[in-house]
C-alpha cells in the first residue's frame, strides 16, 4: 500500500497525567532527539512526519490510545476533514447525483456521519489542514471543474436546500413535541400527506403523541416527515433501523419515489436487501473505525454491494477485509437428518387483556439448529420468545425446556450497568473468556478486545449489541435465545455475529432460537423458519418451523418482493417490481431463489 502514516490518538483513552508516558519514552525517534511524540498543553501530539512507523508507541501505550497505520497510496492528498491533530481523518466525500439514489455502505466508525453532515452543510470540511481557519470559497475552489465542486457553489450559495433524516431518530421526542398528525400536517410541503400515511400504514398512530411510539413508529414518522419536504437534496441516514421487513421494503419504495431529476437522494443502509433495492449508485467507505475512512469512487448498486462483500476495492487496489462474505456454496438445506430435539412446545396460545393473541403451531429446536423467527412487528414473536424462556406463561400449551440452561439476549439493550466491558463480562462470562474456542469464534469476529477497557454505559448501540451476544453465548447454557441481534450492526459485524452464532450452536452442540428482520442475515443464521402471520396489535399466527426454501419462499410471498442470486458472489437481490425476473417468480410461484 505505501502511502503516507496516520497517527491517531483517541482522547477519550489518553491520559499523561496518569501513564508514564511510556510512549515517549520508547519511541526511538525521541532517544535521538527529535520531537516525534511530546505533550502540548496537557495534550499527547505525534508528529507524523517524524513518526518512524515502528509502533513501539501503539504498543506500549497502558491505555490502547494510540494508532499509527499507513494510508492507501491513492488517497494521499485527498482529505476532506480531520477532527484536531491525530484525529479521525476522512478521505474522499460520495457524488451526489441528481436523478438518482446514491448508497453509503461499510463499516461503522469509519466518517458515514461526517460525510452526511459535509454534504448537508451541518459541518464545514477543513481539508485536512486542522492549524488553518478553511473558508468555503477554498472549499469550492477544491473541487472546481467537478460535480462536488458545483454541488458545494450552489449549497454556500443557498441555492440548494437540503433535509437529513437522522440515525438516532430515539431522540426526537425530546425536541418535538405533540402528536404524529400535527407534525406530519406541519412538515406537509409537499401535499402529499394522505399519500405518505397510506404508504406506511400511519393511520393508527396519527392521533399519538411521538413520546408514546415505539423506535419503529418513530423511524416511520421520521422518513414520513422527511419524505413530505419540499428539498432538492434528501438524506436518509439508516432509514430501515427498527422496522420489520414488510415495513423496509414500504420505505424503500417511498424513498425511490422521491427521485426526480430536479432531486438528489443519499441514503446510508446496513441492510444490503433494502440498499440494493434503493440505490442506483453505491459507495463503498472503508478504513480503520476511529482511525480513518476512505470513500470508493461511485459503482453501480451491484458492484458497489459485491465489493464490500468481496473486501477489495480495485479502484485503490486496496483489500481492506482479509476474507470475503460470499454466499456462494451455502446449503439452502442445512437441516438433511434428523437430529436430537432439545426444545419441544406443543400448540400454544396467549392472550393479553382481550387487546392482543397468539395462537403457535406445535414446533421445535434441535441440537446444532438454528430456528429464526420471522415477520411483521407486533406479531407476537418476542411473545413467543418469552414463553420459550420461561418469562411468560402460556394460557394453553406447554414449553418443554425441562433441565435445560437458557440464555436469553433480549430485544431491548441496557446501560444500567456501572463498570468496564472487562469487568461485565468477567462477571458475566468468567469460564468463557478463558476457552481459546470462545475467544476465536466469538470474540475476535466481534472485536470486543477493543471495547474492554471502555464503560459499558459510553458504548454506541452498536457496541453494546456486540457485548450483548457475547455474553449471551458466552453464558454456560444449552439453549440460547437472542431477539434482534443484527440491530444496531453494520454489515461486517452482522456477518461476524450470524458466524459466531452458529459455530456456538454447531461446535458446542447448542440450539438456538432468533427474531431478525435482516433477510439476508435470516438466510446466513436460519437452519428452519417460524413465520408469523396476522393483525399486528390484534392477533398472531405463528406456522410449524419450515425448511429455509419453504420458508422464505412464503415469507417473500407475504412482504410481496422476488429474489434472484448475483452470479458472483451468490447473495439474493432483491428483482425491481415489474422486471421481467420479478414477474418470472410471481408466475412460477418461486419467490426465493
Amino acid at each position: 500500500m505505501g502511502g503516507r502514516r496516520l497517527a491517531v490518538i483517541d482522547r477519550n483513552r489518553c491520559n499523561p497525567k496518569k501513564c508514564g508516558l511510556e510512549c515517549m519514552k520508547y519511541c526511538p525517534m525521541v532517544r535521538m532527539g527529535k520531537d516525534a511524540v511530546k505533550v502540548e498543553d496537557g495534550e499527547l501530539i505525534v508528529d507524523e512526519e517524524l513518526c518512524s512507523g515502528c509502533g513501539m508507541c501503539v504498543r506500549k501505550c497502558p491505555f490502547k490510545a494510540i494508532s499509527v497505520v499507513n494510508l492507501p497510496a491513492p488517497v494521499e492528498g485527498e482529505e476532506i476533514h480531520r477532527y484536531g491533530p491525530n484525529g479521525f481523518t476522512l478521505y474522499r466525500i460520495p457524488i451526489l447525483r441528481f436523478g438518482n439514489v446514491v448508497g453509503l455502505v461499510g463499516q461503522n466508525g469509519v466518517g458515514k456521519s461526517t460525510a452526511l453532515k459535509i454534504l448537508s452543510g451541518e459541518l464545514k470540511p477543513n481539508l485536512g489542514r486542522v492549524y488553518d481557519e478553511i473558508s468555503w470559497d477554498e472549499v469550492v475552489d477544491r473541487f472546481r471543474g467537478s460535480a462536488l465542486g458545483e454541488y458545494f457553489k450552489r449549497l454556500v450559495g443557498k441555492e440548494v436546500r437540503v433535509i437529513r433524516k437522522p440515525e438516532r431518530i430515539d431522540l426526537l421526542p425530546k425536541v418535538i413535541k405533540g402528536n404524529v398528525r400535527d407534525l406530519l400536517k406541519h412538515a406537509d410541503e409537499r401535499e402529499v400527506f394522505d399519500e405518505v400515511v397510506e404508504s406506511l400504514k400511519l393511520e393508527k398512530i396519527l392521533s399519538r403523541d411521538l413520546s408514546q411510539l415505539s423506535g419503529g413508529e418513530l423511524q416511520l414518522v421520521a422518513v414520513a416527515a422527511a419524505y413530505e419536504r419540499d428539498r432538492d437534496v434528501y438524506i436518509f441516514d439508516e432509514p430501515s433501523n427498527y422496522l420489520d421487513v414488510c415495513q423496509r421494503m414500504r420505505v424503500s419504495k417511498l424513498i425511490r419515489r422521491l427521485s426526480r431529476a430536479e432531486r438528489a437522494i443519499l441514503v446510508v443502509e446496513h441492510d444490503l436487501a433494502v440498499m440494493d433495492y434503493i440505490s442506483d449508485y453505491v459507495h463503498v467507505i472503508y478504513g480503520i473505525p476511529a482511525v480513518y475512512g476512505v470513500v470508493s469512487l461511485p459503482h453501480s448498486s451491484r458492484e458497489g454491494i459485491n465489493i464490500l462483500l468481496e473486501g477489495y476495492l480495485p479502484d485503490d487496489n486496496v483489500r481492506f477485509r482479509e476474507e470475503p462474505l460470499l454466499f456462494s456454496g451455502r446449503t439452502i438445506q442445512r437441516r438433511k437428518k434428523e437430529v436430537s430435539k432439545l426444545v419441544y412446545y406443543t400448540k400454544l396460545i396467549k392472550s393479553f387483556e382481550g387487546s392482543f393473541i397468539l395462537t403457535v403451531e406445535e414446533g421445535d429446536v434441535g441440537e446444532g439448529e438454528v430456528v429464526v423467527a420471522a415477520g411483521p412487528n407486533g406479531i407476537g414473536k418476542t411473545t413467543l420468545v418469552k414463553m420459550l424462556t420461561g418469562e411468560l406463561v402460556p394460557d394453553e400449551g406447554d414449553v418443554f425446556t425441562a433441565g435445560l440452561r437458557i440464555s436469553y439476549k433480549k430485544q431491548e439493550l441496557r446501560r444500567d450497568y456501572e463498570g468496564s466491558v472487562r469487568m461485565f463480562l468477567r462477571e458475566k462470562i468468567p469460564k468463557a473468556l478463558k476457552s481459546e474456542y470462545f475467544n476465536t469464534e466469538v470474540m475476535r469476529r466481534l472485536r470486543i478486545d477493543s471495547l474492554m477497557d471502555k464503560e459499558l454505559k459510553s458504548l454506541s448501540s452498536g457496541e453494546l449489541q456486540r457485548v450483548m451476544i457475547t455474553a449471551c453465548l458466552g453464558k454456560e447454557a444449552d439453549f440460547y435465545v437472542l431477539d434482534e441481534p443484527s440491530a444496531f450492526l453494520d454489515v461486517e459485524m452482522r456477518m461476524a455475529a450470524a458466524k459466531a452464532i452458529r459455530r456456538i450452536m454447531e461446535g458446542e452442540k447448542k440450539a438456538a432460537f432468533v427474531v431478525e428482520h435482516d433477510l439476508i442475515m435470516i438466510e446466513w443464521l436460519a437452519d428452519r423458519i417460524v413465520l408469523f402471520r396476522g393483525s399486528p396489535g390484534v392477533e398472531g399466527h405463528a406456522f410449524r418451523p419450515m425448511n429455509i426454501r419453504d420458508g422464505m419462499n412464503e415469507f417473500l410471498k407475504e412482504v410481496d418482493i422476488t429474489f434472484r442470486r448475483d452470479p458472483e458472489t451468490g447473495r439474493p437481490r432483491v428483482n425491481k417490481p415489474g422486471s421481467k425476473l420479478d414477474e418470472l417468480a410471481r408466475k412460477t410461484g418461486r419467490y426465493y431463489m
